[in-house]
């Protein structure tokens, strides 16, 4: 085998590591989603919260104020209802492929129906009753957060096709900021925020690992950077 094989055959191996085992950690990020949503199920038919839930919605009732509900009340309309729902998602696929991320345009479009999906299932098997002081309509199920689940997602697929670190901090800051929102608000438990925190986030790796290599190529086109050698063409 010559230096120049040698060298292909390695990047090809890095490549594939560097796929796999982001892929692994976002299936067991989202089985362990899937393992708290049934431990909450069998928790008294999922009515009695757990203590962390408890003490964490007492701290926040008892600080509750106008102008905090006022920006929460922000965050539940920008991340969620048709506008949320609906149109972000489809302001986001025009601008991705304004920018001629076709690619892009794809993980995105299938993480967020992939997430939304996902989420509705849990809802529906999980079936947690939502905090009695709640200031906001929502519909039925509380774990977990589709506000968050969405946010996340949205974030960190945003910041992988980006590739830049002001992505991931803002995306950072804006899901946490999402989590915080729906708790304050009393639409959902802590653990429904940080359930959907993780679905989100592991939903947008999972889709990542078979069009990495093709997101990988779009990048450098869009970068005008030759591709390291032994990168599969997309």
């Amino acid at each position: 085998m010559s230096d120049t094989q040698t060298l292909h055959k390695q990047d090809r191996q890095t490549l594939a590591v560097q796929r796999k085992w982001p892929l692994v950690s976002g299936i067991v990020a989202l089985a362990l989603v899937v393992l708290g949503g049934a431990l909450i199920a069998l928790r008294h038919s999922a009515v009695v919260p757990y203590e962390v839930d408890s003490k964490w919605m007492d701290e926040l009732y008892e600080n509750r104020s106008p102008f905090w509900e006022s920006v929460a009340r922000v965050f539940d309309f920008l991340g969620g209802g048709i506008f949320g729902v609906v149109v972000v998602p489809i302001l986001i696929l025009v601008l991705l492929l304004l920018f001629k991320r076709r690619v892009g345009a794809v993980y995105f479009l299938a993480a967020s129906v992939l997430s939304a999906v996902l989420v509705q299932i849990l809802k529906n098997t999980v079936d947690r009753p939502r905090p009695e002081q709640i200031l906001v309509s929502a519909d039925f199920g509380s774990f977990p957060s589709g506000h968050t689940a969405n946010a996340a997602t949205i974030a960190v697929v945003l910041a992988i096709i980006v590739n830049r670190w002001w992505v991931w901090a803002l995306g950072a800051i804006w899901t946490v900021c999402m989590l915080l929102s729906r708790n304050y608000l009393g639409a959902h438990w802590l653990t429904d925020t940080l359930g959907g925190l993780v679905l989100g986030a592991a939903v947008a790796i999972i889709v990542w690992a078979p069009l990495a290599h093709r997101l990988h190529r779009e990048t450098l086109r869009k970068r005008a950077v030759a591709p390291a050698p032994g990168v599969p063409a997309a």
